[in-house]
């Protein structure tokens, strides 16, 4: 259960990032901040790595499918939120891998759904439900073009690497478990022919 509290700092983090990139104004202190010029690069390594603002309105990789889908694709983001949350207390007895990749992957979709419940309402463009996810960790690994668009870029946020690094801990966790129970069968096995 203390694990969840990864979850709420990952929730944290990606937000904080995002706020900050994006702008914000808090009329109830005067505190304005004007964010970051969206599609503006800001180098960190030269050709390789740079802080680029940009608003996904769709799914993963920008795949856009159109506003009337996006509220779908938000409604079918909480449900799986809440399977990941169900999820996460029906394993608390597993192995303490398994739980840390489901809070991290946990934290990173809270992340994202947030952008997409609030941020079309919070910043002026849209409803609940209807928000852009804010990315801007921009990853240049290689250049080419394909069908006339850039291929090798990446741009993503916190809470995508999070996912990222939760589901490779998940794989990590399950795969070590598959050689555990194969190692217990193989034992299995030789125990009980060494009993005949």
């Amino acid at each position: 259960m203390k694990l969840i509290f990864i979850s709420i700092l990952i929730l944290f983090a990606d937000q904080f990032s995002k706020i900050y990139v994006k702008g914000f104004y808090f009329p109830l202190i005067n505190l304005e901040h004007s964010g970051l010029a969206n599609s503006k690069s800001i180098p960190i390594i030269d050709k390789f790595f740079y802080i680029t603002p940009v608003e996904n309105p769709g799914i993963a990789f920008g795949i856009d499918l159109g506003p009337e889908v996006k509220t779908i694709v938000s409604i079918l983001t909480i449900i799986a939120t809440l399977g990941l949350i169900v999820y996460s207390f029906r394993i608390r007895k597993e192995d303490f891998i398994s739980r840390l990749s489901i809070t991290i992957i946990l934290g990173g979709a809270l992340g994202n759904l947030t952008d997409r419940i609030f941020y079309g309402y919070f910043y002026g463009y849209g409803s609940l439900l209807s928000g852009n996810v804010v990315d801007f960790l921009d990853l240049r690994i290689f250049e080419f073009f394909l069908l006339s668009k850039v291929m090798g870029i990446f741009v993503f946020n916190i809470a995508d690497v999070a996912i990222i690094l939760g589901v490779v801990t998940l794989l990590f966790a399950l795969s070590r478990k598959r050689k555990i129970a194969r190692q217990n069968s193989i034992d299995k096995i030789e125990n009980s022919l060494s009993l005949d």
